[in-house]
C-alpha cells in the first residue's frame, strides 16, 4: 500500500515516520522550511526513549506529482480542511482511504463532503507530538494508538489491509466499528483541553489540581457527554471521570496544542472545538453555557492574533 501524509505537522510526522520507519512506502506532504529540512537531512524524531532518523524521505509540497494512494492520512488542522482535501485530489484514486486524524468530531464528513463519502475514514490519534524545529517531530511517551473505522461501521478490507500494515510499528492500530463514539468519547476531553489550557494559560497540572479551575474543566466535559448523548452517540456515562484519569496521568507540564497555537499567534480551532459544542448545543436544545464562555474568550484569537 502507498501512503501520503497530508500535513506532516507533529501528528502526520509521527505516524508516518514509524511507518516509514518499517519500510512502508510512505510520501509526506510539508511546505516551507519544514519541508526544506526533511528534503535535505530526512525526518526526525526525537523522543524520551527512542530516535529515529528517517533518510532520505520521500517528500513534496505538491501532491500532484505523485501517483494515486492507497491511504491518506488527513492531518491538517480543521480550519484548513476543505482547502486540503481539495489539494490532495490528484492523488486519490477509486478505492483510496483518506483517514481523517484531525481533532474534533467533524473532520469525516468535511472530507467527505469535498471528496466522497465513499473515500473518508474517521480516525483517532493517541499520541503527543509536536514539530521542535524544520525536519525535526519530538514526541512525549504515551499510549500511541491509531484508531480507524468506516463511516458505516463496516469492517472493511481495505481498512483490515491497513490495519495488518500498521503491524510491527511502534504504535497500536485498532479498527473502531462505531467510529462516531470513538471520536465523541475522545472529544469530550479533548475540547475541554484544549480549551482550558489555552483560556487558563495553565498546564494540565494546575488545571485538574486548582479548586476553582478543576470544576470548570468538569462541567466542561459534561457538556460535551450531554451533547453527544442528545445526538444519539454511544459514549459511556462515566467518560468524565475516564478522561480525569488519563489528564492527571500526563506529565504536569502538558498543555493541549491550541495553547501552543495561542501563545505562537497562529490560528485556533476552537470553531471546531467549543464552538461547535455550543452550536450543536443550540440546535438540540442543550445547554452549554461554559463552552460558549471558553469560545467566546477565544473567538477574538482564532486568527491569529492576540489583537
Amino acid at each position: 500500500m502507498r501512503i501520503a501524509i497530508m500535513g506532516t505537522g507533529g501528528m502526520g510526522g509521527f505516524y508516518g515516520g514509524l511507518l516509514a520507519e518499517q519500510g512502508r512506502d510512505v510520501t509526506f506532504i510539508a511546505r516551507g522550511a519544514h519541508l526544506d529540512a526533511i528534503r535535505a537531512h530526512g525526518l526526525r524524531l526525537i523522543g524520551p526513549d527512542a530516535q529515529l532518523h528517517i533518510n532520505p524521505a520521500k517528500a513534496t509540497d505538491d501532491p500532484s506529482t505523485i501517483d494515486p494512494v492507497d491511504v491518506v492520512l488527513f492531518c491538517v488542522k480543521l480550519y484548513s480542511a476543505e482547502s486540503a482535501a481539495e489539494l490532495i485530489r490528484p492523488i486519490i484514486g477509486p478505492n483510496t482511504m483518506v483517514i481523517s486524524l484531525m481533532n474534533g468530531v467533524d473532520g469525516p464528513d468535511r472530507v467527505a463532503n469535498v471528496l466522497g463519502r465513499q473515500h473518508a475514514i474517521g480516525g483517532a490519534a493517541f499520541a503527543s507530538a509536536k514539530i521542535d524545529e524544520p525536519g525535526v517531530i519530538s514526541f512525549r511517551k504515551g499510549p500511541d494508538r491509531l484508531v480507524f473505522g468506516e463511516l458505516d461501521g463496516t469492517v472493511s478490507d481495505r481498512v483490515t489491509a491497513f490495519k495488518e500494515l500498521c503491524s510491527g510499528c511502534r504504535f497500536v492500530a485498532e479498527i473502531s466499528d462505531d467510529i462516531q463514539s470513538t471520536l465523541w468519547s475522545k472529544f469530550v476531553m479533548l475540547a475541554t483541553n484544549a480549551g482550558m489550557t489555552a483560556l487558563a494559560r495553565q498546564p494540565v497540572g494546575v488545571v485538574y489540581t486548582d479548586p476553582d479551575i478543576r470544576p470548570v474543566a468538569v462541567a466542561l466535559m459534561n457538556e460535551a457527554l450531554s451533547v453527544a448523548k442528545a445526538k444519539n452517540i454511544a459514549v459511556a456515562d462515566d467518560i468524565v471521570t475516564k478522561s480525569l484519569t488519563i489528564l492527571e496521568s500526563f506529565s504536569p507540564d502538558m498543555y493541549a496544542s491550541m495553547y501552543h497555537d495561542l501563545m505562537a499567534e497562529r490560528p485556533l480551532e476552537v470553531a471546531s472545538f467549543s464552538g461547535l459544542i455550543a452550536r450543536l448545543g443550540d440546535e438540540l436544545g442543550v445547554p452549554t453555557p461554559h463552552h460558549k464562555t471558553v469560545y467566546a474568550c477565544l473567538k477574538p484569537y482564532q486568527n491569529g492574533s492576540h489583537t
